[in-house]
């Protein structure tokens, strides 16, 4: 973040998400990559990104949920504040959108990751089915997303999470 912020001549926002959000919040001690998105970018944080790569020993990807599903709407507010370097401020890239793409990839890593995001109180099962509902009309523009197996795995998630909180 002090690397990035150093390089920065005018405002953004950067935008962590994956392993780098699990790393930040303490449920992982180590991510492949730093999965993170600019906005607006900016040509020289984006030619800085390789250097700095190469300078810290690190995988740095332009990578943001909404490069894998529709864009939530409200993401933007609903990311959360992680630190000011100079003119960058850094955050988590929404929570919800976070646990959508991660649903609709259902890889190991990444189901641990949702039910870790859960069980932390920073989201509400109600909350992300009403979002996928509002995207749900929209993934036809991401030809790689089955709509019918992405529904499915969002109200097992959410159906299963209603039913572990009933039984404790």
């Amino acid at each position: 973040m002090c690397a990035l912020g150093a390089e920065a001549k005018q405002s953004a926002r950067v935008y962590f998400t994956g392993g780098a959000t699990a790393v930040l919040n303490g449920w992982r001690a180590t991510t492949i990559d730093v999965d993170l998105k600019i906005v607006p970018e900016q040509d020289r944080l984006l030619r800085a990104i390789p250097r700095l790569k190469e300078e810290l020993q690190i995988n740095v990807e332009l990578a943001a949920p909404d490069d894998f599903i529709p864009e939530l709407p409200g993401w933007e507010e609903r990311s959360t504040f992680v630190q000011q370097e100079r003119r960058l401020t850094f955050c988590h890239y929404d929570y919800y959108a976070q646990v959508l793409s991660k649903l609709e990839r259902g890889h190991a890593q990444d189901v641990a990751d949702v039910e870790e995001m859960l069980r932390r109180g920073l989201i509400d099962r109600q909350r992300l089915l009403d979002l996928f509902t509002a995207i749900e009309p929209h993934l036809y523009h991401f030809p790689a997303i089955d709509p019918p197996t992405f529904r499915r795995a969002v109200v097992a998630f959410v159906e299963s999470a209603d039913a572990d909180s009933d039984s404790s």
